[in-house]
């Protein structure tokens, strides 16, 4: 999760700390975790492939299989819940430092907690980021600089330069 980890002290921190090594240790990478709802939680993990590759049903079982396994051991969650794993998907959140630098030049939305420079949304070109904000280049041809603490939610928008640039790529072995 890089520069936008979840803090450990969240129910989503505690679980992140949970899945990743044993997502990295089966060659995948976790974007983001959530947890919804309250009687009976879904804990909601989005994942990559470590390697570039498109994620599979069958790597989402697999993930699944371990997650669920793992969680049942640490029983982070009281009571019953749900598990969903998914690919990030095409129009994939921004979560963390290595998604945007590798979505530079695709557009994107993003939404704030607090306003940056009056608004709260905003829309424009990828620009990258570092460990601390993501740049992104507006309509009026201003860059802004997000802080990544700051960032409610940021989604790249589907485009045909972006189903383009992440067609399927041959899966290295």
């Amino acid at each position: 999760m890089d520069g936008n980890e979840a803090n450990h002290t969240t129910l989503e921190g505690k679980l992140a700390s949970i899945i990743t090594p044993r997502l990295e240790a089966m060659g995948y990478e976790l974007v983001r975790v959530a947890v919804l709802g309250r009687e009976r939680p879904t804990v909601q993990i989005m994942a990559d492939r470590a390697d570039g590759s498109l994620i599979t049903v069958e790597d989402c079982e697999q993930i699944s299989h371990d997650v669920s396994a793992a969680l049942d051991v640490e029983d982070p969650i009281p009571g019953a819940w749900t598990l969903e794993v998914s690919s990030a998907g095409i129009d994939r959140p921004l979560t963390r430092v290595k998604d945007w630098n590798r979505f530079s030049g695709h557009l994107a939305r993003v939404e704030t907690f607090v306003p940056q420079n009056g608004r709260k949304r905003f829309s424009g070109i990828v620009l990258g980021a570092n460990e601390t904000a993501g740049r992104l280049r507006l309509d009026d041809g201003a860059e802004v600089d997000l802080p990544l603490a700051d960032i409610r939610r940021a989604k790249l928008v589907l485009t045909d330069a972006l189903i383009e640039a992440t067609a399927a790529k041959p899966r290295a072995n």
